[in-house]
């Protein structure tokens, strides 16, 4: 499911993408191998996962990859991370409008929140979009989707940012 956002939308060779609450790379890693110029941000306040990245980048061979110990709470506040972003994109970190909050404040304005989501997604849009609106973005779009070779059934919920987010923004 990591490589569902290039299938929906266009992921351009020189596009920035952060991964907030990465843990072992997905979507982000996937991502990388597939689109070669993207370059990626992995963020994760846990520094032993982040041990574990730098040794797959390695063994990858991988480059225009940044590994980032730290709390997207503080780091969405400082200038050289917040609202530089193409794409921030997040997987299994939390409740959508949580997410957002987290994310969002990443985002440029004109780039694109994608939240990877089980099928349970719906619900939790619904909840989220007054958050969406009050972080500087709207929902674009949210595609289901179910995983080749089984029956689980996943969502990606895309929300385009259109302002800036507000300054207090993650509390």
């Amino acid at each position: 499911d990591s490589l569902v956002l290039p299938a929906v939308t266009e992921v351009p060779d020189g596009s920035w993408l952060i991964d907030v609450g990465t843990g072992a790379g997905f979507p982000a890693i996937p991502l990388k191998i597939v689109i070669k110029g993207l370059r990626i941000t992995l963020l994760d306040s846990v520094q032993k996962k982040l041990g574990f990245l730098e040794t797959l980048v390695k063994e990858l061979g991988l480059v225009g990859v940044e590994i980032i110990h730290g709390r997207a709470e503080d780091l969405a506040h400082e200038k050289r991370f917040r609202e530089q972003y193409d794409f921030a994109v997040s997987r299994a970190v939390g409740r959508l409008s949580v997410l957002a909050e987290l994310c969002m404040p990443f985002c440029r304005v004109g780039g694109l929140f994608a939240a990877y989501k089980g099928p349970g997604a719906s619900a939790e849009v619904d909840e989220a979009e007054k958050a969406f609106q009050l972080l500087g973005g709207k929902l674009d779009a949210v595609h289901r989707l179910t995983l080749p070779f089984s029956d689980q059934e996943r969502s990606l919920v895309l929300v385009g940012k259109s302002r800036a987010t507000p300054a207090e923004y993650p509390r």
